[in-house]
């Protein structure tokens, strides 16, 4: 029987060979005469297929199973191609199915390959499987130039909607929130009282809650600039660069310790909150504040107040333990490099540039060669302190006259002249250790069509580098960083932003709610030279922002969010703000101690080569100071603040987050601060109002919620204080949401 055995299977091979139909699961061989087909295209007809289907997860940065397809030398490696012999290539047998019916096993995620596809790349394989010199293969990213925060700024046109009300007309602002109500069918609530406009607005620029007296003042003026001559007030006052520079300083991560696994204090740093708080209140143009931040040291050689600016290259976490070992040591100062990379790109161009560390952008239209230039501009900072000094300390100096030993070094970075000698490199994969094309500092390639665009030779001064970007950034024609500051202001006005990812104007964020306001404030920025002061008021004074925050149901149907602004949007006050409020209306907020210096602490400091901090229990006279001047260490939990969304500077936190958790209850009900604060309180009132209850009831409500109590009030909060004592009752106030929630 073996012989017919054998006769039967010679005859299947032979019908299958003389087939015309291809295996199961494989496509159809074109029936076109082959020698008539031109050879296959790699750029125009391989490469598209590679970049729809496979780049996504074989990478350089993200060679999954080992295979990368983004270089010749990657697909040789993997032997996944046998050249002319496309059915002994894994490549080929992967995307086509096993079986009838079946899913091919690649790709795992998206649409399969089609038949033409297939067969582009069985011709492809068997011609040789050719691939053009030095040419790689790289995801498309998701948008491109025409993405809309790349586009120049335009000068929109103010709206004019019909049913316009009268005082809607005045403010700009107003007619472009009105005109998108309309296509909604909202309309916009009517403005709040005077007592909630001044609680709303104090809160909101300087951080603090009103005084009985300014409260008072402001209902009694019914002239009609009265808000006005409110507005211009708190914007002079001292306190708003601390709400404000407070802001700024979440978006630089600002962070007084090292971090990582020692985290040990950096004591010499707070110079920088000072200076932001000092630019702030002194109305400096923001585009300034920019050049100090990346090139202070150039633009205000021997002005320690533009040098100290630096320091926000430096003010990010970073890794002091070091390594022996040479590629471990590299990955860290990669790391530390990246760190300002991203810091830099996120706040002030609204671009997650440190997602093309690896690769290039998966959605934005940002290379990793664009991020290596901007490797390049930063190679030569590093972390450190130095002494800065004014031009005639220098002078005295280079006349042996000055011991330099006597000046304090601040923490504001080193700086290396010697990165002009060396070459920089992509690292393939973000790997150090594995190096691609070179590249100098230059200016986002997708932006070059801008006359202030720059590319800088390899051996450009390390100052220079900084220098450029920084006058890049601030351009007129860079569309992003006037969009990006307009959006910030308003995101803290109103608790959410036109844009409501503050850092991501990028594919992964979100697209502003009306885009013709944001370019009407980002080009409003421009007008104003980059100052802020006349932003916010354009801002606060807007009926917009003077709304009621009442709950509307029939709104709520269409608008939940409020995103659209048909009411003001009720926020609850910062952890910053709930302390320094508690403080102030005890009378204990030292503003004599608030021109700046060295911070307090709110935890018992220990150093044993980690560093430990443990919050404290009882917060002394000595910390009876705003919040923004607290020495902010990372991981270094403390009562009310981390309860109330602090945020911890190891990473930049463009916006907080808000959550509602037992523990704020019960720290603010059972700390001994906030019992402090109570009694603190009760004192005064009693002081001022006399023994007689309904007096102290009185004053309380006026200090804290900025209202008279009503009858109701009296009448249950009596009896509690009568029994229980003023203390009981402050406490309790203290704790409430009306005190908690700015509506």
């Amino acid at each position: 029987m073996r012989p017919l055995y054998s006769l039967c299977f010679a005859l299947i091979a032979l019908t299958f060979i003389q087939s015309k139909e291809p295996p199961v699961g494989q496509p159809k061989e074109p029936s076109l005469d082959q020698s008539k087909e031109s050879p296959v295209d790699f750029v125009k007809e391989v490469a598209p297929i590679f970049q729809e289907h496979c780049l996504r997860c074989h990478n350089t940065g993200n060679s999954k199973g080992d295979f990368s397809l983004s270089t010749e030398a990657d697909l040789k490696s993997s032997q996944h191609v046998t050249s002319g012999k496309p059915d002994e290539s894994q490549l080929l047998r992967v995307v086509i199915p096993a079986r009838e019916g079946a899913k091919p096993r690649m790709p795992k995620q998206g649409k399969s390959l089609s038949e033409a596809e297939v067969n582009t790349l069985r011709r492809w394989i068997r011609e040789g499987a050719s691939w053009p010199k030095d040419y790689v293969l790289k995801e498309k990213a998701k948008a491109d130039g025409t993405w809309w925060s790349l586009q120049p700024l335009r000068v929109p046109t103010i709206p004019n909607p019909k049913e316009l009300p009268k005082e809607w007309n005045e403010n700009p602002i107003d007619r472009f929130i009105f005109a998108q109500l309309q296509t909604k069918g909202l309309t916009p609530n009517p403005p709040a009282d005077k007592r909630m406009l001044i609680r709303r607005v104090t809160f909101d620029l300087i951080g603090l809650p009103p005084t009985p007296e300014e409260v008072e003042r402001f209902l009694q003026d019914h002239s009609a600039d009265a808000y006005e001559k409110l507005v211009d007030r708190l914007l002079a006052s001292p306190r708003y660069g601390e709400h404000w520079g407070r802001h700024w300083l979440d978006v630089v991560r600002f962070g007084e310790s090292n971090g990582y696994e020692r985290n040990v204090l950096i004591n010499n740093v707070w110079p920088f909150r000072d200076y932001i708080i000092k630019s702030f209140n002194e109305g400096k143009p923001f585009d300034q504040l920019v050049r100090e931040h990346l090139a202070g040291d150039v633009i205000g050689k021997d002005d320690p107040e533009k040098e100290i600016g630096t320091a926000f290259l430096v003010c990010g976490p970073y890794d002091n333990v070091g390594n022996s070992d040479a590629k471990q040591a590299a990955l860290i100062r990669a790391n530390h490099l990246d760190e300002m990379i991203r810091t830099t790109s996120e706040a002030f161009l609204g671009l997650t540039f440190g997602c093309a560390r690896c690769h290039d952008h998966k959605f934005d239209p940002i290379t990793q060669k664009d991020y290596f230039s901007l490797y390049a501009t930063f190679a030569g900072v590093h972390y450190g302190d130095r002494p800065l000094l004014t031009s005639e300390q220098r002078a005295l100096l280079d006349a042996k006259k000055l011991d330099l030993k006597t000046i304090p070094k601040k923490w504001a970075g080193t700086f290396d002249p010697n990165i002009a000698k060396q070459t920089f490199k992509v690292h393939l994969g973000g790997d150090p250790s594995k190096l691609g094309e070179a590249v100098t500092p230059s200016s986002l390639g997708i932006l070059k069509h801008l006359e202030s665009r720059y590319e800088l030779p390899a051996n450009a001064p390390e100052t220079q580098r900084r220098l450029a970007l920084a006058q890049w950034i601030t351009a007129p024609d860079n569309p992003l960083t006037a969009r990006v500051l307009a959006n910030r202001l308003w995101h803290y006005h109103f608790g959410v932003g036109i844009v409501d990812t503050p850092s991501d104007f990028g594919w992964m964020g979100s697209k502003p709610t009306h885009p013709e306001l944001l370019d009407f404030l980002a080009h409003r920025v421009h007008q104003e030279k980059w100052k802020l002061k006349p932003i916010h008021k354009l801002i606060v004074t807007s009926q917009t922002y003077r709304q009621s925050s009442k709950w509307n149901e029939t709104a709520a149907k269409i608008d939940a969010d409020s995103r659209l602004l048909w009411r003001f949007p009720p926020r609850r006050l910062s952890g910053e703000e709930l302390r320094d409020a508690m403080l102030s209306f005890a009378g204990l907020l030292d503003h004599d101690k608030e021109k700046g210096g060295p911070g307090f602490r709110l935890y018992k400091y220990v150093e044993d080569n980690v560093a430990t901090y443990h919050p404290l229990d009882q917060h002394g006279p000595e910390t009876y100071r705003r919040a923004v001047y607290h020495q902010n260490a990372r991981a270094a939990r403390t009562d009310v603040l981390s309860d109330f969304d602090c945020p911890d500077p190891a990473a930049a936190a463009p916006r907080r987050a808000s959550t509602t958790t037992p523990l704020q209850a019960l720290t603010l009900l059972n700390h001994q601060f906030t019992h402090d604060m109570a009694k603190r309180l009760a004192e005064r009132i009693k002081q001022k109002a006399g023994d007689r209850p309904e007096n102290q009831i009185q004053l309380l409500f006026e200090w804290v919620y900025h209202r008279p109590s009503t009858e109701w009030e009296q009448r249950k909060i009596t009896p509690i204080l009568t029994e229980h004592g003023l203390a009981i009752v402050c406490l309790a106030v203290l704790n409430s949401n009306e005190l908690l929630y700015l509506p």
